[in-house]
């Protein structure tokens, strides 16, 4: 890591200097070798936003270890499946959050707990006592102070392994090959480009350190920040607070995070001044056109979003000058990256065709699903790879994502792209959310439906709805179910878990449809 600038970094009531969160981690990382840790060893990570997480897989790096982010939402049959998936011989958790899950974890696996700080416990309205240490399990804190900081030279590292949410099938963990010098300081120079990263910059961020995306950022700005401020959780009226106080210019969010900026009273978003921000970079899902336009709006043209996934890293860059002239475009592949689009016969489509995106990202270096070579071969087409994402290139090498094929309907032999019905009726009055996906249907294989969420004192029927779709996108697309529900089962960086409201409409097809 380089260390070019002094840096301090901030997560609720949590402030350390990266000299000190550095120092945690060499000497965690000695207290890990201790623990039988080794090179290409494994140390499962389940902790909300703190420091400590930090400190934990930047020890796993000096190790050559792997530090395995562990979702805490996940359930005790998820975080079983996951640690026997990595082999963790140690596991890093909070310590409110063992006890509900301590029956799912090996007993061969040595537990770390770290006691949950003050002000996360807030965040999240819990009690203080969930504060305190498990009794009978050793803390971070302890295990820190025990030992010296690791004497030798940093190992070339894989970094963190990542589970895909698994919002259909098992997760699977995606492991990164450890980068040679050359393509490890291509990729930083990437990823800064791509984010608008900067030497001295005061970075904010609020998405959960268990996503890709978020722990490739955080390492980013813990390597060139001046300030870096990990917002235990997100509230919208508290990062605009903290944006004016710690005069934050890189800002780092999620589409939700910006629908619930704008949904703050107006006599909120007046309150504050952001006039520090020169860079808000959002990414991890699709951003609806009109939040798009009044984010732009709000804070002028210095809103980028970005693509990526997982398995390839990030890929493209997109400012707000070329969306306003593209609407819905994610921007170029940038420098080192290669975009393919296939058809469904296999064959590499022109721009302008729709299809299955391919991605080879040489910034990134090779990936690996942990334990399944075949499924890793899967995806891969002439050293591209996919994960599942559908689109297009236009005639200047823009790109467009219109649809994920695993959520790809098919209904009567036609298939229909849900993100198009959603970016349709996201625009409808008085729907403040929506998700569409198809449910069994015993005459068309598949029907389409949709879960919406009403704006607040708004009143929708369905068959407003339908005759707002049915003029502005083809019959057969327009949802045969519409539900209304008070939320979306949504995750922290907002994808919606579309199979659990399929599971609703098996459970009760004939209620509000």
């Amino acid at each position: 890591m380089n260390k070019v600038t002094q840096c301090t970094v901030q997560s609720g009531g949590q402030r350390a200097t990266r000299e000190v969160i550095l120092d945690n981690a060499a000497r965690a990382a000695s207290a890990l070798d201790a623990l039988g840790v080794g090179w290409g060893d494994t140390v499962a990570v389940m902790m909300r936003n703190d420091l400590v997480f930090l400190e934990a897989i930047f020890a796993c790096d000096q190790l050559g270890a792997c530090s395995v982010a562990v979702n805490w939402h996940f359930q005790k049959e998820e975080i079983a499946y996951i640690l026997s998936d990595s082999a963790a011989k140690v596991m890093v958790i909070h310590a409110d959050l063992l006890p509900p899950v301590r029956e799912a974890i090996p007993e061969s696996i040595r537990i770390i707990v770290v006691p949950p700080h003050q002000t996360l416990l807030e965040a999240y309205g819990l009690p203080l006592e969930q504060g305190l240490p498990v009794e009978g399990q050793r803390t971070w804190q302890s295990m820190v102070g025990d030992h010296e900081p690791w004497p030798r030279p940093v190992s070339a590292s894989p970094g963190s392994v990542i589970y895909t949410s698994g919002t259909t099938g098992r997760p699977k963990g995606v492991k990164r090959e450890p980068l040679d010098a050359a393509t490890a300081e291509r990729s930083r120079r990437s990823r800064a480009h791509i984010q608008g990263s900067s030497e001295g910059m005061r970075a904010l961020m609020a998405s959960p350190l268990y996503h890709a995306g978020p722990n490739a950022t955080a390492r980013t700005a813990v390597a060139l920040a001046s300030y870096l401020n990990i917002m235990p959780r997100f509230d919208g009226e508290e990062m605009l607070r903290i944006i004016e106080r710690e005069r934050i210019t890189n800002l780092s969010v999620v589409p939700t995070m910006l629908v619930r900026l704008l949904a703050l009273p107006d006599a909120v978003k007046q309150r504050y001044d952001l006039s520090s921000l020169e860079q808000v970079v959002h990414g991890a899902g699709p951003c609806p056109p009109e939040t798009k336009r009044r984010i732009i709006d709000w804070f002028g043209p210095i809103v980028t979003e970005t693509y990526g996934s997982t398995e390839v890293g990030l890929v493209t860059r997109c400012t707000s000058e070329e969306w306003l002239q593209r609407p819905g475009t994610v921007g170029r592949p940038v420098a080192g990256v290669s975009v393919r689009v296939m058809g469904d016969d296999g064959d590499w489509l022109p721009p302008g065709q729709q299809g299955e995106l391919f991605i080879h990202n040489g910034n990134a270096g090779g990936f690996s699903y942990l334990n399944a070579p075949d499924a890793t071969q899967a995806v891969t087409r002439e050293g591209h790879i996919t994960n599942g994402d559908v689109g297009y290139l236009d005639d200047q090498g823009y790109l467009y994502i219109t649809d994920r094929k695993r959520d790809m309907i098919i209904s009567g032999g036609v298939n229909i792209y849900p993100a198009e019905i959603e970016a349709v009726l996201q625009q409808c009055p008085g729907v403040h959310d929506c998700a569409v996906f198809g449910i069994a249907d015993p005459q068309y294989g598949e029907a389409v439906a949709a879960a919406v969420v009403a704006m607040p004192d708004w009143r929708l029927d369905t068959d407003a709805i339908r005759a707002y779709l049915s003029t502005r996108i083809a019959r057969y697309k327009v949802p045969r179910h519409i539900r209304f529900h008070a939320d979306l089962p949504r995750e922290a960086m907002g994808k919606v878990f579309k199979n659990k409201l399929r599971e609703a409409y098996r459970a009760s097809p004939d209620s509000n449809a």
